[in-house]
């Protein structure tokens, strides 16, 4: 088991100015961290930055998100959804200069944009139609795929792990998975565990997002995550723990999440106490 914590509670582009935060995240004992790659235009930004981190000795893992409509791989015009993969294939590029090890998030549709209707079999299948085309493209750079359902407030089309299970099982393609996130589990899921449970059997689980139910410091809130964290080594995940946390640091994601006040004193609570809550749960389970 590796733990990991995202960037976001910092930053949505990672610089030289964030070094001393990932020196302090390698001192508290993390292995990685997830770095979100949404502006994909400066594959050269991303190789010095991998540089960085293998002199710190961080491993990585990604996120990407669909930036707009106009670039959706849900949309009817086909103009839209070849930009949708054009995008992804420019996210690949640049993940694989950082030395990213997965591709994980929602990069099914743009967040908050709505159908206003339950997701369409047109729709599941045109985002089929891009993923089929980026999934060995990824899996080619080197980059396990963890799609990441949402909950209904940000988005239609994947909010369950049954519904994950039954897209992946459309794909049905070599190196595509699912991310399990907490926080999205602890609102859809009727019993998050269980549905753990079923997207590890189904054998599409690729990556895991510790997130509080309230985006805080996990640990201080009430989704169960010591009991997925229990469940998770029962059942021999032995991949990645990342800790997602989000602030106003970065207003565009913020607006998206509905992110309207503080949720802890300080970045630092976050990736010191979560750090250590994770590890505690982890060894507890043995």
């Amino acid at each position: 088991m590796k733990i990991g914590i995202n960037l976001l509670l910092w930053t949505g582009h990672v610089t030289q100015a964030h070094v001393p935060v990932l020196r302090a995240l390698k001192e508290t004992g993390f292995d990685g961290v997830e770095v979100p790659v949404f502006d994909a235009s400066d594959e050269a930004h991303y190789r010095q930055l991998g540089e960085v981190l293998d002199d710190i000795g961080l491993e990585r893992t990604v996120v990407a998100i669909i930036p707009d409509e106009a670039h959706s791989p849900i949309s009817a015009d086909a103009a839209h959804r070849q930009a949708a993969t054009d995008h992804l294939r420019r996210v690949i590029d640049c993940s694989a200069a950082l030395g990213g090890t997965v591709l994980a998030g929602p990069w099914f549709q743009p967040l908050g944009v709505f159908s206003g209707d339950r997701p369409s079999e047109a729709e599941l299948e045109r985002c089929a139609q891009v993923h089929r085309v980026i999934v060995p493209l990824a899996k080619d750079a080197g980059l396990v795929c963890a799609l990441e359902p949402l909950n209904r407030f940000e988005a239609h089309l994947l909010n369950t792990c049954d519904q994950a299970i039954a897209y992946a099982d459309r794909l049905d393609s070599e190196g595509f998975g699912v991310l399990y996130d907490t926080f999205h589990a602890n609102i859809e899921e009727k019993d998050p565990v269980a549905a753990l449970r079923a997207l590890r059997a189904s054998g599409w689980l690729t990556h895991v997002h510790i997130s509080e139910n309230d985006r805080g410091t996990p640990g201080r809130g009430h989704a169960p995550i010591r009991e997925t964290i229990a469940a998770l080594r029962q059942l021999g995940y032995d991949q990645w723990l990342t800790i997602e946390a989000f602030g106003r640091g970065v207003p565009e994601l913020a607006a998206a999440t509905r992110v309207w006040r503080d949720f802890f004193a300080s970045p630092e609570e976050v990736y010191t106490e979560g750090y250590r809550f994770i590890r505690t749960c982890w060894d507890e389970a043995e």
